[in-house]
């Protein structure tokens, strides 16, 4: 078991802005807010970060849901503070597929889907689309 399903069994995640898989890939990312894209930047280690600091973990809770088939669903919510959101995939047992963690981006309450994208909003209105089987090959315009 990697370290991220390990704090995904606790609806945790780094907090730190990234793209976090459950087989334990994790990159930094940034938003492009005028593009609505998810920049995927460096590698993160996540172990490394968390043996510096241990303490740099949120809880996430989420507040919508996006059914897929074949049972996956899309989720999205907020973090441990005001300013934290997040969106991701996870199984109908809600184990992880992949997740994004974003600490300045507020909670996300809205998920629509259009094929093979979803675009998550959050309640400050920062917007986001990816790809939903991978957000880490979504495509800049």
């Amino acid at each position: 078991m990697t370290l991220i399903e390990r704090l995904w069994q606790e609806y945790e995640l780094l907090a730190v802005d990234g793209l976090y898989f459950a087989d334990g890939r994790a990159y930094e990312v940034s938003v492009s807010r005028t593009r609505r894209v998810l920049r995927i930047n460096e590698a993160l280690d996540v172990e490394q970060l968390l043996t510096e600091e241990p303490e740099l973990v949120a809880r996430v809770d989420g507040l919508s849901t996006h059914e897929l088939a074949g049972g996956d669903m899309l989720w999205a919510g907020e973090g441990s503070y005001g300013s934290d959101g997040f969106f991701g995939r996870v199984r109908s047992d809600r184990s992880l597929v992949w997740a994004v963690f974003l600490e300045e981006a507020d909670p996300f309450r809205t998920i629509a889907v259009s094929g093979r994208e979803a675009t998550f909003t959050s309640t400050s209105g920062v917007v986001v689309t990816v790809d939903i089987d991978d957000p880490s090959a979504t495509r800049t315009p």
